[in-house]
This record gives C-alpha cells, structure tokens and sequence, in this order.
C-alpha cells in the first residue's frame, strides 16, 4: 500500500464514484463493499456492474470485503448507509489521519447528527463532512461538480479540499459541519415530496412552491441546531435539494415519484437495493424538529405519506389547509 493511499468504505454508487474521483488524480484507492459480488466486478472487470454500471473504473481501485485491508490507509471516506455508520465504524480498524463522512442523515436512536456520532466511536481523528449536488454517474464520469467539505477547524478543511480536490471535483472549504450535515439530510425528505409533486401530476408551480416552502423549513431546522444560514443556502443546502427535487435521478425522488403515482411505500422500499435515505430520515427529521420546536410540516406530510398514515389527496389538503403566514416566517 502506498503512503498517500486513500480508503473508501462503502461499494454504492456514491462510494465508487469517489473512489473513481480519487483514482484520477493518480492515487492508489483500496475501496470496501459489502457485497461479493462487486468486490469481484471491480477487481476482475474494472467495472462496478450492480450500482454504477457502464462506468468503466480506474485499475488504481482495489476492491476488498476485508475492513482490515483499508486500516492503514491515512484519509478515509465513510459512505455507508447513515444507520449503518457507528456499526461500521465500531468494527473498523484505522489509522486514519483524517475521517471524510460522506452519508447523509440523522442516526435514528439517539438522533444526533453523524459527525457527532463517529465523533462518540473513534478517538483523536480529525472529522470532516463531504457534501453537496452530486449525482454519482455524473461524478464518475468527470463531468465538472462542486461539493462543501466542512471541518470544525479550517485548517483541516483547507487541507482536505487540496488533498481531494480535481480539475473536474472542486471542493469548497467550511467550518459549519452542522450546517454541511443537516443541509444533506434535509434535501432527501423533501426530495420526495417533489417526487410525489411529480408522480401525482401537480405541476411545476406545485415542485417550486414545495422546494421554496422546503428550504424555509431546512433553514429553520439548521439555524435551532446551530447552523449558518450560509452554509444552508449554499452547494450543501440549496444547491443539493434544487438537484435532488429535479430529476429521477435521485433515489429519493424517484420514491416520491412512486408513491405519488398510487404505489405503496413499503412495496417500493422492499424492491429496492440501493437506499432511499430519506424514508429512514423523515421520521427522525420530524422527531427531531418536534424535540426543537421547529415547524416542519412538508417534512411531516412526507412522514405521514411513508408512513401510510394519509394519502396523497388528504397530506396535499392538510398542507393547503394550513393558515396563512408571512413568507419569511
């Protein structure tokens, strides 16, 4: 293993797509899945054919199933599931210098944001947070993408945007790790919403009301944990849910899309293999904005949909029934 080389834990589409961006820029990358099967298509066929197919991958990436083999690496980027991380990272021998989160959510059980749980699994490595608009057929093909890479310290943030960055990958250094963190996870709940906008054919002016009206409950959750409004309205924020609520791309979408054409969520959720992580989001986001006090209600309506506590006609009637308020309230 060279000195400079860089671990990813985790074989999905957004897992590989990193490793393929750090592979470019000429560096050994060792990249853990879980999955037999994609651990042999990369290393055989150069080729992560289950989540991102028809990429063709760099040799420079060496799959394994064997969290042993990433240990020695000195960067690392976590992209698992956002449930799954403090699972992974308790079996996970490192000597990383430095820890990249790149999941998006809110860890069900003790609702804390996922800087603040590694920061309770691992000891002394410095945390950073990766995110922003990034669809990662689109990365993996080099096409030009801009993320936020949030650090406490600047110092550190800085350095990891120079370690990571490339021609076609620019990273934006930032000490809000709240802001970076709840920016990501917020976009996916309403990511679905404006994929049920789609499905059930409510128009154009409906997705821009639910994008406008969702980034006003984003940032009101944001600001009560800390966050910088900034941060909110930047590529971590806004940028990300303008992407996500745009195109089926988005797995998240794509639910929404489905349970607004009549189909039933758990029948979606069970048919799929990679993770929607705003169905296991919602309901935490709405836990958590409860414990705060925020008002979130597209977030509660998406809830109540996942949840099939209401139907599309009667969670679109409650949100049109609410009383009317100032905009910037």
């Amino acid at each position: 293993m060279s000195m400079d080389a860089i671990g990813v834990v985790g074989g999905g589409a957004w897992g590989t797509a990193l490793a393929q961006v750090m592979a470019s820029g000429g560096r050994d990358v060792y990249l853990w899945a879980r999955e037999p099967e994609v651990v042999g298509a990369i290393n055989q066929r150069h080729e992560n054919s289950l989540f991102l197919p028809g990429v063709a991958l760099s040799p420079l990436i060496r799959a394994t199933d064997d969290l042993w083999d990433i240990a020695d690496c000195k960067t690392m980027f976590l992209v698992t599931p956002a449930q799954h991380l403090r699972t992974v990272l308790s079996g996970l021998a490192m000597n990383a210098q430095s820890l990249i989160l790149c999941s998006k959510g809110i860890e069900a059980g003790s609702l804390k944001l996922l800087h603040e749980v590694a920061a309770e699994v691992i000891d002394g490595s410095p945390i950073a947070v990766l995110s922003g608009p990034t669809f990662a057929h689109e990365v993996a093909a080099g096409l030009p993408t801009a993320v936020t890479l949030a650090a406490e310290d600047l110092k550190t943030a800085q350095r990891l945007a120079e370690l990571i960055a490339q021609p076609s990958f620019r990273p934006y250094a930032s000490t809000d790790v709240v802001g970076a963190e709840i920016g990501g996870a917020v976009k996916n709940v309403l990511a679905i919403a404006c994929g049920v906008v789609d499905g059930a054919g409510l128009g154009q002016n409906a997705r821009a009301a639910v994008i406008s009206r969702g980034f006003a409950e984003m940032t009101r959750f944001g600001l009560a944990k800390g966050a910088r409004a900034e941060t909110l309205a930047g590529l971590a924020g806004l940028g990300d849910l303008v992407l996500t609520c745009s195109s089926t791309s988005s797995r998240n979408f794509s639910l929404g899309k489905g349970i607004g054409e009549g189909k039933r969520p758990a029948d979606l959720l069970a048919d799929r293999r990679t993770v929607a992580e705003g169905a296991f989001t919602a309901p935490v986001l709405q836990r958590a904005a409860e414990a705060l006090g925020v008002d979130m209600p597209i977030v509660a309506a998406v809830n109540a949909l996942l949840s099939e506590d209401a139907s599309v006609d009667e969670a679109v009637g409650r949100l049109l029934a609410r009383p009317l308020r100032a905009e910037g309230v």
